[in-house]
């Protein structure tokens, strides 16, 4: 089943894609969601950063921070599969990637029969 926002699409997400740059590392702050959820977010929960993506980029180390507002206005490209998110100082793309995980399940059927 495909995320119907970019919030769920990060909670399935293992890798990130920004901008053509693979970021493995990444910081979805979820006990904001948490608050959100409840219902006990304050009035400035829109400012709030989010989401932090941290990648190296050759020898330079890049951070964008996304605040809730701009995760939940993200828009998705159905013929891309990315997201297109407004940062502080311009539009950025982004690619959400699951971890394909497998089961052996097949395997031990086999080796008991």
């Amino acid at each position: 089943m495909k995320p119907t926002s970019l919030i769920e699409a990060l909670q399935d997400a293992e890798m990130l894609e920004i901008d053509g740059l693979y970021a493995w590392q990444f910081d979805l702050d979820t006990e904001l969601l948490a608050q959100i959820s409840a219902g006990t977010a304050g009035s400035d929960s829109a400012a709030k950063p989010l989401l932090q993506v941290h990648c190296i980029d050759g020898r330079e180390r890049r951070l964008w921070k996304f605040s809730l507002a701009a995760v939940q206005a993200a828009r998705h490209s159905e013929a891309d599969d990315n997201w297109l998110i407004e940062g502080n100082d311009a539009s950025h793309t982004l690619k959400c990637f699951a971890a394909y995980r497998g089961d052996n399940d097949d395997d031990e059927a086999a080796d008991e029969a």
